[in-house]
This record gives C-alpha cells, structure tokens and sequence, in this order.
C-alpha cells in the first residue's frame, strides 16, 4: 500500500482513533504495517502491568478477548478475520478524570517522578535529542537506578548508537548504568562497540575474553583464547589469558590420552577408578589433583606429569604439597604420602618436612582414613605440644597422649586421659606403669 505524507495524515484522522497519531517516522513500530499499528496503537500508552485495565480492540473496533484473559492480545490475521456486526468505541478501564495519566503532556521530571513511583507513562512523546537528553538528566538526578535504566532502554531503542556513545561519554553516572545493564543482558556487541567508542581497550579486551564462556566445544574454546593473547590486557591479566590457554591445550591432550587408556582397559588405575567426569575446563587445582590421582609417576617430560604442571604454571610448594596429599591419600597410597615430607640434606641424612604445616597434614590423613599408626607418627611430627595433644586426643592416638604427658611430667593430666582409654587395654597398662615408676618426678 502506497501513501503520500498528506495521505496517511487523512487516514488517520479519519480513523476511530482520533485521540492517537502516529507519524514519527524514527519509532522502530512505523515498521509494522498500518494495520497491526492500529491494532495495537492503545498499547503503546500502557505498560505490561495494566494490559487488563482497557478492553482489547479489533481492527472494527469492537471489543476481542476478556478480562477473564489478562495479558491475551488475539494475533494479527485474527483480529483481522473478525468481521462483527456492530462497532464498538473502545473503552478505558479507568474513570475520565485518570485520562491524563495517558496523555502526552507530561514533562521529563514529571514523567521521571510518574517512573519512580511505579506510574504509567509513555517516554514515545520525546523525540527531540534535547528532550531525550533532558529526560536523562532529570532521572539521574532523582539517584534512581531503575528509572535511569528505564530511560536508557528508550534511549537505546531511539538513538543511533554513535549520538547514544557520544552522549553518554559527558554522563559519567548514565554511562556506568548502561554498561551494568549490557552486561547484565548479555548485549556483547553493543558493549564492545561502546568500549571501542570509548578507547577502553583493557576493559574492550576483557569483554572479548568473556566470549569464550559461550563457546562450550574445547578445541574451538582453546583456538578463541588464542585469539586472545596479544589484546591490551594488563601485565597480570596477560600472564592469565596465556596459562588459561595452555592450561587448556594441556586438558585436551591429557583427556584424549585418558579416554583411549581407559577405554582400553589395560591400565589398573583406571580400572580401579573409573573417571568420574571430564578434565576438560577444569581449574588448575583440580587438573593437578586429577594428575596427582592418575599420573602421579609419569616422567617430568610429559604433559600429564605432576612436575610438568606445577613447573609450567608456577604452583606454589604449598599448594602443590597440599593437593598431591589429598590425593595419594584419598589412594591410601602411604608410601608415596611419606615420600613427599621426606627430605635428605647434604651430608644424607633424611628429615620430615612440610611447607604446610604437619597439624593440616594429621587432618587430612584423618579424612582419609589413615591407619592410626600412620597417624601416631604425623601427629608427634607437630612442634606445638598443645596442638599435638589436642589432635592425639581428637584421633585416639594414645600412644602419643601418653608419651607427651609423661614428657611433660603431668601426672593428672595422664590420670585423666586414663579413663578415656579401654579396660585391660595396653594402654591403661601402660599408663598404670608410668603412673608407678619411681624413676619419674611427677609435677604436682
């Protein structure tokens, strides 16, 4: 259908909705055909909140739907197809004197107030960019982050980015809410544009690397953190990007290797414990207990290797110690638990070390279950003798309560502890001996 300007001005006013024009040409609703815009035109003066406050209109006028049917707009080629006998005006669900809650006469700091409390108002009467502008203005200054979102969004829909960017770049307070609310929506090429308007590049480099949290293949996921080394990161942030790929790049080799081994069914670590779940994505703790668990012997050359990792991506003694524990324990490997405190200095002498303190190496070993006499041993490896005592009673080591108590030479406390140990036992008869002895001065 083909009309000039003065056309549609004649149709329109000739139409039943007289109270209504509809000739702003920038609105993304002129769009629609003329047809679905009559249909609808009630709609834009109300938000969603009151859709069952009017009574919904045919392209005739007469009433469709209900109010038994909040909310159930009947679809263009239906409304079409009604053809009624009678016409009917359409009717506002509100009394004559609310009329102008949908006029167009609001000003911007009127229809902020309207906004912040919850009002209903249409932003469609500002066209002009000094009004659009104003209205901004005005919700910024009324503190309100809902109202100064509610304007963006029309600002959004009705600006040319370029004259949004460049707006926004003088409004320091409107331009953090926009970029909270693109981040909230997940608008990422809108974001990236406004990041390169703004010559943001470290903030347009980390926006970029978020990509890669969409991208759920590995291989495709590994080639797109590639991409992003080289962006203007900072010296902390560039460190990360590249141990986030290689960590990757080592995961889908590790994973491919691993599915054929246990598939294959000739490798006993992998019959006994069957994976439970993929390494791919995984943190770096916990693709270095999975190594711990499945590859704790490899050779430091290969990328599996325990070493290989914590060489390549500098993990702390610490951390490193920690993780290998809890997994050669939660093996009930004993040997290779002892093995990684045991030290040799230079003259060959072997001494228990551990960087993260023998009192978490006791309570690890407990959750996992470690015989008592492996236990005795961690435990009396603990310098702070209360601590030591604290953790022997705790576990049961009683070997190590009794010892400790007569090095100390307190004979209640060891009186005490007698009554926690079992009847006839060896070690109520230990403590009986000692309790005994005349070779011991007992503190009073």
């Amino acid at each position: 259908m083909n009309r000039t300007k003065g056309d549609e001005e004649e149709y329109w006013n000739s139409s039943k909705f007289k109270a209504f024009t509809f000739d702003d040409e920038d609105d993304e609703l002129s769009q629609l055909k003329e047809s679905k815009r009559a249909v609808n035109s009630l709609r834009d003066f109300v938000d969603d909140d009151d859709d069952d406050d009017l009574e919904r209109v045919s392209w005739t006028g007469e009433p469709v739907g209900s109010r038994t049917r909040p909310g159930s707009f009947q679809s263009l080629s239906d409304a079409l197809s009604d053809t009624p006998a009678k016409s009917y005006a359409p009717e506002l669900g509100r009394p004559k004197g609310e009329y102008r809650d949908y006029s167009n006469d609001w000003s911007p700091s009127d229809t902020v107030r309207r906004l912040r409390k919850g009002k209903v108002c249409s932003l469609e009467r500002f066209r002009s960019l000094q009004d659009k502008l104003q209205l901004l203005e005005e919700a910024v200054s009324m503190h309100d982050g809902n109202v100064i979102t509610a304007v963006l969004i029309f600002l959004k829909r009705t600006l040319s980015k370029e004259i949004l960017f460049r707006e926004l770049e003088v409004r320091q307070i409107a331009l953090r809410h926009l970029i909270h609310f693109l981040k909230e929506i997940g608008d990422q090429k809108l974001l990236l544009d406004l990041f390169r308007f703004l010559d943001r590049t470290e903030e347009l480099a980390l926006s970029h690397y978020r990509e890669h949290l969409n991208i759920q293949d590995a291989d495709k996921r590994k080639e797109f953190l590639k991409t992003c080394i080289g962006l203007p990161f900072s010296a902390e942030d560039s460190a990360h990007i590249q141990d986030h790929y290689t960590l990757l790049e080592r995961q889908i080799i590790i994973e491919a290797n691993d599915c054929h081994l246990e598939s294959a069914g000739q490798t006993e670590i992998f019959r006994k414990h069957p994976r439970k779940a993929s390494i791919l994505n995984m943190p770096l703790v916990t693709t270095l207990f999975y190594s711990c668990f499945y590859h704790y012997t490899e050779a430091e050359g290969t990328f599996s290797s325990p070493v290989n990792l914590k060489k390549t991506f500098k993990i702390p003694d610490k951390q490193y110690v920690l993780t290998a524990l809890a997994a050669r324990a939660k093996l009930r490997a004993w040997n290779d638990v002892d093995a990684l405190f045991t030290t040799k200095n230079w003259l060959g002498y072997t001494k228990k070390r551990a960087p993260i303190g023998f009192h978490r190496v006791v309570e690890i070993l407990h959750k996992n279950n470690a015989p008592v006499q492996i236990l005795q041993e961690y435990v009396n490896l603990v310098e702070d003798v209360d601590t030591k005592l604290n953790l022997a009673t705790k576990f049961k080591c009683h070997d190590v309560v009794i010892d400790t108590c007569r090095d100390l030479k307190d004979r209640q406390q060891l009186l005490a502890y007698r009554s926690k140990v079992d009847k006839g036992s060896a070690e109520e008869e230990k403590i009986d001996a000692l309790l005994s002895s005349s070779q011991i001065r007992w503190k009073n």
